[in-house]
């Protein structure tokens, strides 16, 4: 079986599933969606100039930064015409639109009834300010990021419609507000796997920071959570949809916890570091198996 891995080359997760799928028996390529064109009105797509071609299906890892914003629509248009062309692609390409997409994540998490923190999306920077207001403070997000990058923290005061308008200026979409929560400096990451819990780990925050993000100096510590919360991460997951995701909750002042986000492309060293666990493995025999049965 010939199947390609779409990520980033030399990258520790990426490079670790490719290694997998390989130790199963397929030939596996790395597929850089930075290399990866469109040529119309043909119905296929080219990878460093060459027909991409011959493959039983296509894992997708990581299609890139998603902090970059018009990257995300661009590449996931790139792989619905890879699934029209007749190559089967894991996670779907509408699946992790949806999740990539913090707006609809968010919207998909409400529509669900799973547990979100309380959340503006407006245009309007007079809405914007009244949301801080009312939630005295707030974390105003990109649409599109990773790692926490361009989140703020945000308090009524004379600096607030600056912020607004640098976030606006910066082309980081609507203002996508929620309410902080005062939490105990540290969020839960859960991996699941094709619907089933596979494992879990914190992320401790660093010294004096508010964000639990290892680029800002977190770090991961094992967790074993409550079946509740367990149970609570799969029904987000399976809403979505998703062969591999990571579910973010956060721990509520009042003992109860709260869904941030369901990842499009969830990751395998917070697991692993934490817990020992390896995805990709995993990972890799689940889509080998989907693909299999493809062809049956």
């Amino acid at each position: 079986m010939k199947v390609g891995v779409i990520g980033v080359p030399g990258a520790w997760s990426t490079e670790r599933l490719a290694g997998a799928l390989r130790r199963m028996g397929a030939a596996a390529d790395v597929l850089d969606a930075r290399a990866l064109t469109l040529r119309l009105p043909g119905d296929r797509l080219y990878h460093r100039g060459g027909p991409l071609a011959g493959y039983d299906g296509v894992v997708v890892k990581k299609i890139g930064d998603t902090a970059d914003g018009w990257v995300v629509p661009e590449r996931i248009n790139l792989l619905r015409h890879l699934v029209a062309s007749g190559v089967p692609v894991l996670s779907e390409p509408e699946r992790l639109a949806t999740a990539v997409d913090r707006y609809r994540m968010t919207v998909e998490l409400a529509h669900a009834r799973l547990p979100v923190p309380e959340t503006v999306v407006t245009e309007d920077a007079d809405e914007a300010v009244a949301a801080v207001e009312r939630f005295e403070v707030a974390v105003l997000k990109p649409i599109y990021t990773s790692k926490g990058r361009g989140m703020q923290r945000l308090t009524p005061g004379s600096d607030l419609r600056g912020a607004l308008e640098r976030h606006r200026h910066e082309g980081l979409g609507p203002f996508y507000l929620q309410r902080f929560i005062a939490h105990p400096g540290r969020d839960l990451g859960v991996a699941v796997l094709d619907g089933r819990y596979l494992g879990a780990y914190w992320r401790i925050a660093g010294s004096s920071e508010w964000m639990t993000t290892i680029r800002a100096g977190g770090r991961y510590a094992p967790a074993d959570p409550p079946r509740e919360i367990v149970d609570l991460a799969e029904r987000a997951a399976r809403h979505f949809g998703l062969v591999f995701t990571g579910v973010d909750l956060m721990e509520t002042p009042d003992g109860g916890f709260v869904v941030l986000e369901v990842s499009a492309f969830g990751g395998f060293r917070g697991l692993h570091e934490a817990s020992g666990i390896d995805a990709a493995p995993r990972f890799a025999e689940v889509a080998l198996e989907r693909f299999a049965r493809r062809d049956t």
